[in-house]
């Protein structure tokens, strides 16, 4: 699938259509905004809110990375990095139990786990999901195959390589000077990225690829 020249508008005109067929109308809609580190999913994810406020439809938005687990979990296992970032960041399975299959069965409450970066620990959290309402589950390697299955609709954010590099390398100034976070990203997340994109191919996958 090529990327699309499609506003917000008609993406959201979409996603509301796909709400009004979905199957079950005691769940709510499982939207994934998938795409690479530095594509702008965030920043999507805020946009199609705000649409989807103008056409009275509830969002809730759910940001991966705030579900990762503790540092002990995914940093010096024995690993390569690009592994840990990708097979360890997140508890697959646990994720799987607690997010997906209950959004799925239309569970107006589900308890996560929230990671807190400061203190490296997380808690769990109550998050109330309406049945009538558009779950948007925003995050990279959206479509690893434990996941795919609970999707009604994926959007991939396609944004071009050099400028996502650009856009990480002088955004993570957390991970220290810029050599630190070029041979971080090379090591861990980069590598990552292109294993994701030659065993899952996202963009071929994706009911929608948009580019920003």
């Amino acid at each position: 699938m090529g990327a699309m020249l499609i506003s917000i508008k008609d993406m959201v005109e979409r996603i509301i259509f796909q709400f009004s067929i979905r199957p079950n109308q005691t769940c709510p809609i499982i939207i994934g905004i998938d795409g690479l580190g530095g594509a702008g999913k965030t920043t999507l994810v805020k946009e199609i809110e705000q649409e989807l406020s103008y056409h009275n439809c509830q969002a809730v938005s759910i940001h991966l990375d705030d579900h990762i687990v503790e540092r002990k979990n995914r940093y010096q296992t024995g690993h390569e990095e690009w592994y840990e970032y990708y097979y360890l960041q997140w508890d697959v399975t646990k994720l799987t139990a607690t997010l997906f299959e209950p959004l799925s069965n239309g569970c107006d409450n589900i308890q996560l786990d929230f990671y807190d970066k400061f203190t490296d620990t997380t808690s769990t959290k109550l998050v109330n999901v309406p049945s009538a309402s558009v779950v948007l589950i925003e995050g990279i390697f959206l479509q690893r195959k434990e996941w795919k299955g609970y999707y009604n609709f994926v959007v991939y954010l396609d944004y071009p390589r050099e400028l996502r590099y650009e856009r990480v390398l002088n955004r993570d100034l957390y991970i220290g000077k810029y050599e630190e976070r070029l041979t971080k990203y090379q090591r861990r997340y980069w590598l990552a990225e292109k294993h994701y994109m030659n065993i899952v191919k996202p963009i071929m996958n994706a009911d929608l690829v948009y580019n920003a």
